[in-house]
């Protein structure tokens, strides 16, 4: 009967060791034991950019990558987007079960409950630069949080644990469309929980002298669903970020300003700015055959094509493609969809990009609705967190359960000098500039 563990020979020493498989994947830990002697220390994974590791067990978020899934809790994303609100999948993904009609009001009440800010926060808001970019304010802002709700350090109290939960998800829109509204010199304004939850981050942003806003409700349903499709995304840059700050047990506001911090990075919250920037530089029609031999020359890229994770068509793109057009019934069509248009048609059946499993991403089309919609490309980032705030929120909650886990510390392979001695700096010899230039000096 075969067994499932993983037999390695090390030829250094001729011994052989075995090592237990489970769920595809060995306990890098069990390396240590592949010693050439007593005092080595033993055989480290090395994986930059954590291409092929595992940091922890959970239970959330199921994505494969070949096939283009990707589910919530065991939900494809698919039926949620058509069936379910945000707020529906947020309680979803932090508690692990749909709610029946009665538990959704009450959770929907107590999100409504939290939307409001303290009014000091407005005043920090406020010593940001009038030009400040949105999602910097709002790293600022989440982090800021903490000190507001010193209750919050008490993790591992049930009851407060869950007021955090509620708060974060009820005010991160608020911080958000304050930003926005503190970046264009506009008063801020108040919620109004007679909306709903896209609504009522709608009329935070956009309201200006009516007495009442109403928002579309086409698009406040296809910002719902966007919401929904950017939730959870396994263990991705900032979702990683959280996790690894709240493994100190920090409280949750910090460990989520982490999160937005690293979506703040244009290889992750900024990807749909950049779709947008290269539609805008590639301009009309007629100019993208000569923009995709430029890409195929290594000239240039092609935004919003390829995943990290999937090597098939990104689920949450056909879902966004569809909302694209149902939102451009409603602000007229974006002069840039025809050249998105083509620029997907034409990846979809080069070689070149059917080989480099080139597929079109979340972020393809999820810019051009968001500018649809009247939000500046600085918003785009801002947006992804909202969404994202219920999943960071699963994440750090399962990662504070979880009994393995330690203070993230990942080990490094160490290649600088050996052993010296301190060299008083009047015999030190004069550093050339080949070893400034070795060292990474700079001049100042």
């Amino acid at each position: 009967m075969s067994k499932n563990t993983l037999t390695i020979t090390d030829n250094r020493t001729g011994q052989t060791y075995e090592v237990p498989i489970e769920c595809g994947t060995i306990r890098t830990m069990d390396l240590r034991q592949i010693k050439v002697s007593d005092d080595d220390f033993g055989l480290l994974g090395y994986d930059p950019g954590y291409l092929n590791t595992a940091s922890c067990k959970s239970m959330v978020t199921f994505i494969d990558g070949e096939k283009g899934i990707l589910r919530y809790r065991g939900y494809p994303i698919e039926q949620l987007a058509e069936k379910s609100s945000f707020l529906e999948t947020a309680y979803l993904l932090i508690k692990g079960e749909l709610p029946d009609k009665e538990r959704l009001e009450a959770w929907r009440y107590n999100i409504q409950m939290h939307t409001m800010v303290h009014a000091n926060l407005t005043k920090f808001m406020d010593g940001f630069r009038y030009d400040g970019h949105p999602m910097g304010i709002l790293v600022g802002t989440v982090g800021a949080l903490s000190t507001f709700y010193p209750d919050a350090k008490n993790i591992f109290d049930m009851e407060s644990r869950k007021l955090q939960v509620r708060r974060l998800i009820g005010k991160m829109p608020t911080l958000a469309a304050m930003s926005f509204r503190h970046s264009m010199g506009f008063p801020y304004v108040l919620p109004d929980n007679d909306l709903g939850y896209a609504g009522n981050f709608l009329s935070m942003m956009f309201k200006m002298t009516e007495l009442k806003y109403s928002p579309d409700p086409i698009l406040e349903k296809a910002l719902d669903v966007l919401f929904i499709l950017h939730a959870d995304h396994e263990q991705n840059c900032s979702t990683s970020a959280v996790r690894s700050v709240g493994s100190s047990r920090v409280d949750p506001y910090s460990a989520l300003a982490a999160g937005c911090a690293a979506l703040y990075g244009p290889l992750h919250g900024g990807a749909n700015e950049a779709v947008i920037r290269m539609l805008e530089r590639i301009g009309s029609l007629d100019k993208v055959p000569e923009f995709i031999k430029s890409v195929k020359a290594g000239e240039g890229r092609l935004m919003g094509f390829g995943h990290r994770v999937y090597k098939n068509y990104d689920p949450r793109a056909k879902i966004i493609k569809k909302i694209a057009f149902d939102v451009f019934e409603v602000t007229g069509r974006n002069t840039l969809l025809d050249i998105a248009l083509e620029l997907e048609k034409i990846a979809l059946e080069d070689e070149y990009f059917i080989d480099r499993k080139l597929y079109p991403n979340v972020d393809f089309y999820s810019g051009l609705i968001y500018q649809a919609m009247g939000f500046p490309l600085d918003m785009f980032p801002v947006l992804f967190a909202i969404g994202r705030t219920p999943g960071w929120l699963a994440q750090w909650t399962e990662h504070m359960n979880d009994d393995e886990q330690k203070i993230a510390r990942p080990r490094q392979m160490y290649l600088g000098e050996d052993k010296r001695d301190y060299v008083p700096i009047e015999n030190r010899p004069k550093i050339s500039q080949l070893v400034e230039n070795k060292i990474g000096m700079c001049r100042l």
